[in-house]
């Protein structure tokens, strides 16, 4: 898990209140299992830390609509990152948690925020060190913008055009307490 995010400013808008939020959550599932015929192929990977519950919830979806229990698990990007030589602390490793046998697996990386790119990238290359998935897939809560690299997501909650300058909070309450949101802020 990396470092916790600065708060949001007091004067952060919602974009997401929890009902928008598990709205969201529900579409993706469904669309999960649309697109994915084979669901007992299917593992959700999420991406620390935020990406980690998004996965165990739309892996409880899946089960809920379907009645197929699908894998949910977590990779560690930190070792992995390009910006690694920016940070004067090493970021901390997180446990990886992957299937046995990749080569036969759809993986949907899971995340809170796509921005760059890079952490998704990131996040492909720690899967291949563990092996070849038959293929990956990508689903993400807030869809910002910003792409440093050819990268995409499959899955998308919220498309939410940003500036530079703003910045997209996403908060859980398993993971930060309160409720669930997704704050847009200024720098």
């Amino acid at each position: 898990m990396n470092p916790a995010p600065t708060p949001p400013s007091a004067g952060a808008s919602v974009i997401l209140d929890a009902a928008a939020i598990e709205r969201a959550l529900r579409r993706i599932a469904h669309e999960i299992i649309e697109r994915n015929p084979d669901l007992a192929t299917v593992a959700l990977i999420g991406i620390p830390s935020r990406g980690v519950e998004i996965a165990q919830r739309l892996a409880a979806l899946i089960t809920q609509f379907s009645g197929v229990s699908v894998f949910a698990g977590v990779v560690d990007v930190a070792m992995h990152r390009d910006d690694l030589h920016r940070h004067r602390i090493p970021p901390r490793v997180e446990r990886t948690i992957l299937p046995e046998a990749l080569e036969e697996k759809t993986i949907v990386l899971t995340d809170d925020v796509l921005f760059s790119g890079r952490t998704c990238r990131a996040a492909m290359d720690s899967i291949s060190s563990f092996g070849r998935p038959a293929r990956i897939q990508y689903a993400v809560l807030v869809d910002r913008g910003h792409r440093e690299l050819p990268i995409r997501a499959d899955y998308v909650g919220k498309n939410l055009p940003t500036a530079l300058d703003e910045r997209v909070h996403v908060r859980f309450a398993a993971t930060d307490g309160g409720e669930d949101a997704v704050l847009m802020s200024r720098t």
